[in-house]
């Protein structure tokens, strides 16, 4: 038996998301860093395109408050598609990568972002879906709610104790907001890796993450909570040290435009931060969610004896659940690209 394909617990994934991290980390990192770089190139293009219109940088022509507006409705138009196909590059391509990788397989970075585009409306879509099942419909429900105590307290009129108890009520109502996103999310957070493995429709794969998620939902809110720590922990130690230097900086510096240029240099620093930490962190998340799929599906699919069946020839590739067969989209494809890491 494949000692990759077996029950692992928590500790065990998470110790197998680190071998495979250290393994892979140029092949993760890059998807990880494409998608960012390539939404940070759209709004320096979009800054600059504003810049470049007549007028725009000419002292008195546009107001700041004119300018600001022009900025957000531009990289609305530009952004928001940019920002989409990113999200979906690297969700669906960190996953296409971890599988294989799991599978002792070996992709490059061209090969795995190659073999997005033939399912990339697929990924879009199951994205969308996952946003309104878990983010939209509760949200929708929550603001209601909201309003009808909204009206029933101006209705009960203005004393102290319908203000309090109007107010527990909101703060009730979106705390359980708040658990329902979690458990949504917790849900269908194998969706994608049923996506990309199994092939299936997207509306398919929420039922497949529906469906493998039970019994583990636990596991995955302690491995996301551990993720989020790791989070925290490594912005503290890149956010710290610009603040103290920033804040030396202005201390001693003199006058307003010197203060905004280094208002400028912090916010910069910033966005790098954030592209560093989401390179580095996305990646053992997406990572340890597909060991946690394929644990579950060895735990009550037998997919490693499956599997083992299938390296020895004795058997074809096992039918899905609604008699479909199994997608190779985490087999590397017979092309060049396979050959080097990058």
């Amino acid at each position: 038996m494949n000692e990759t394909l077996r029950p692992l617990t928590l500790g065990e994934i998470l110790d197998r998301t680190a071998q495979l991290y250290r393994r892979n980390f140029l092949l993760f990192a890059g998807i990880a860093a494409a998608p960012t770089g390539v939404l940070i190139a759209a709004v320096v293009a979009v800054g600059a395109l504003i810049a470049a219109v007549p007028g725009v940088t000419t002292k008195g022509t546009m107001s700041p408050d004119l300018l600001a507006g022009v900025f957000v409705v531009a990289l609305l138009l530009v952004g928001l598609p940019v920002m989409l196909a990113a999200t979906v590059i690297s969700q669906a391509g960190l996953t296409r990568a971890a599988v294989s990788a799991h599978l002792g397989e070996r992709l490059t970075i061209r090969a795995t972002l190659k073999g997005l585009w033939p399912r990339f409306w697929r990924y879009l879509w199951l994205l969308i879906l996952q946003a309104i099942f878990v983010g939209l419909i509760p949200g929708a429900i929550a603001t209601v709610l909201v309003a009808v105590l909204a009206y029933i307290a101006s209705r009960a009129g203005n004393g102290a104790a319908a203000d309090v108890v109007s107010g527990f009520l909101v703060f009730v109502v979106f705390g359980t907001l708040a658990v329902v996103v979690v458990f949504r999310a917790l849900e269908y957070s194998m969706a994608m890796a049923a996506c990309v493995v199994e092939g299936n429709t997207a509306w398919d794969s929420l039922n497949r993450s529906l469906k493998l998620s039970r019994g583990t939902r636990g596991r995955i809110f302690l491995m996301a909570l551990l993720v989020w720590a790791l989070s925290i922990a490594l912005s503290m130690i890149t956010y710290i040290p610009m603040l103290i230097v920033v804040a030396t900086v202005t201390a001693v510096g003199h006058g307003a435009e010197y203060a905004a240029v280094v208002t400028v240099v912090a916010e910069i620093m910033n966005l790098l931060i954030n592209f560093a930490l989401q390179t580095l962190i996305t990646p053992v998340y997406i990572t340890a969610l597909v060991l946690l799929y394929f644990d579950q599906r060895v735990r009550t699919e037998g997919y490693d004896i499956e599997r083992m069946m299938e390296q020895a020839g004795l058997t074809g590739a096992a039918p899905l659940p609604g008699g479909e067969q199994p997608s190779t989209a985490f087999e590397p494809p017979a092309d060049p690209d396979t050959v080097n890491l990058i």
